[in-house]
């Protein structure tokens, strides 16, 4: 069993509880029930910080476009942009399929909880200020262009569902050694592993917090692999990270998601 902070579907705090990762499994009183079985909200509470092309076979993929226009040169610095707080859900929560939209793409993605506010961190030191590890699902329309804030189609309400719960940091030996699969509606559509960070976790922390802090309660993204799957209306996505757990959310029509009659 492993610590772990959950958000009650409903409930305004977070709880420390005792979960099961390889089973999806919580303990409350003793008894033992399944992610199925206890509606949970998104665990976080801070903004969310995206990463682009922090993976080796991601920036690989964009081959001689990075020494082209406008940047002429690969990233030298960490590519940010955030999921607003309209994406955030929690886990079993439908993702929202735009009407004009076929298909949507599925970001798995390792999120890093900031534990205490971090400023101008060192690399040796970054992973103090960590205080666990999520699992999140940076959902976007497709799009090709990585040079520009990619707002309509990366902060729809409904795209990024977070969860189900946030491991504590040490639990986790070493996150950049997990290895991270999809599913879709019970189907491998991708895995690949944090060892293939451009950017460890540490100096990823250590390189953003060099021109900005990030506070207690903040998510970092460390990045989605390259060839991210594609899920229609109706799909069942499962993304699944080594000792945390995983993250289920299925794809409906925008008008038929509950999701949108809450906002209303």
């Amino acid at each position: 069993m492993s610590k772990a902070i959950v958000r009650f579907n409903g409930y305004q705090n977070t709880e420390e509880i005792k979960v099961e990762p390889s089973s999806n499994s919580m303990y409350l009183n003793d008894n033992q029930f399944t992610t199925a079985q206890i509606p949970l909200g998104a665990p976080i509470t801070g903004t969310v910080y995206g990463t682009l092309l922090n993976y080796k076979g991601d920036l690989a993929a964009l081959g001689d476009a990075v020494n082209e226009a406008p940047y002429k040169q690969s990233p030298k610095a960490p590519i940010l942009y955030i999921k607003p707080i309209n994406t955030i859900t929690g886990f079993h929560t439908p993702i929202p399929l735009p009407l004009d939209v076929s298909e949507l793409q599925i970001g798995a993605a390792l999120g890093v909880v900031i534990g205490k506010n971090a400023t101008n961190v060192a690399e040796e030191e970054a992973l103090d200020y960590v205080s666990g590890y999520t699992i999140v699902n940076d959902v976007s329309i497709p799009h090709e262009s990585v040079y520009r804030p990619a707002i309509s189609q990366k902060a729809r309400d409904g795209f990024c569902p977070v969860g189900p719960w946030i491991i504590e940091r040490d639990v986790i030996a070493d996150p950049n050694q997990l290895t991270i699969q999809v599913f879709i509606n019970g189907e491998l559509k991708q895995q690949n592993t944090t060892a293939n960070l451009i950017r460890p976790v540490a100096r990823l922390i250590s390189d953003i917090t060099s021109f900005m802090t990030l506070y207690e309660g903040d998510t970092v993204l460390v990045g989605v692999p390259e060839n991210p799957p594609f899920a229609k209306e109706g799909d069942l996505v499962r993304i699944e990270i080594e000792g945390i757990g995983a993250l289920e959310n299925i794809v409906k029509a925008e008008v038929n998601c509950p999701l949108k009659e809450d906002l209303k």
